[in-house]
């Protein structure tokens, strides 16, 4: 039994598909979404084996949410479009598959017969999205919300998912240190932090050979003596 999230800021069209969907045997839908970071959440959450995701959402779209997921646990993703299909050509062979709204049955079986004897995820989206994000989507205190790189001192990987601390607010993400260090222009000065140079005030050299950053709100991170050389670097500090 294939499990399904739909993701789309459209109500009227998550309740079209999730009707098309219950015609469809061996397919279960198990959430539905009005937004990425809603969806990036559920997705974590629930680990669904499909995703079908519009492309045209507000704030964040779904070819950025798909840059954002986890290629170690990505689902499959089938993209359902207003585009017209010359559009679609250019990622066609980066996806699954594609849906063209109005979504037809017939077209949506061939997508699920094709899904039931899909073994593994290729995974190319990284291919047709920016390599650099925009924002972070965080979760803390009951909502959701994005935080801007520039508004990010630094990122720490903490048994209770990655903490992003930012210069007014913080909170937590599920995007991994892994995938934030690939796609933001932060840079890796420990096994487990991340920092934005721009909020850098100075490197403090410790005894041991190790060394801390001291951020321009005076916060404290440490820099082990692998990434400190790099770290001196890139600020010009050599």
């Amino acid at each position: 039994m294939l499990r399904a999230i739909i993701v789309d800021d459209e109500q009227p069209a998550r309740e079209e598909l999730a009707e098309l969907l219950t015609e469809v045997d061996d397919l279960t839908v198990i959430g539905e979404c009005s937004n990425a970071l809603e969806a990036i959440q559920t997705i974590h959450r629930l680990q669904p084996d499909v995703v079908f995701l519009d492309i045209q959402m507000p704030k964040i779209n779904g070819l950025e949410m798909a840059a954002m997921l986890d290629p170690a646990n990505m689902p499959h993703i089938v993209f359902v479009t207003a585009y017209d299909e010359y559009a679609i050509k250019a990622f066609e062979q980066h996806a699954f598959d594609y849906l063209l709204k109005p979504v037809d049955l017939q077209r949506l079986c061939k997508t699920i017969s094709r899904l039931k004897t899909a073994k593994t995820v290729n995974n190319n989206l990284h291919l047709i999205t920016d390599t650099t994000l925009k924002h972070i989507p965080c979760y803390g205190h009951n909502r959701i919300f994005l935080l801007r790189l520039e508004e990010v001192e630094y990122l720490s990987s903490e048994l209770s998912g990655v903490h992003v601390v930012g210069t007014t607010q913080s909170g937590y993400t599920q995007l991994t240190l892994k995938i934030l260090e690939e796609k933001t222009s932060f840079t890796r000065c420990h096994r487990q932090y991340l920092i934005n140079l721009d909020q850098v005030g100075e490197i403090q050299l410790l005894e041991n050979g190790s060394a801390e950053v001291i951020t321009r709100s005076g916060k404290h991170i440490p820099v082990s003596r692998r990434y400190l050389k790099p770290l001196k670097e890139q600020l010009g500090l050599s």
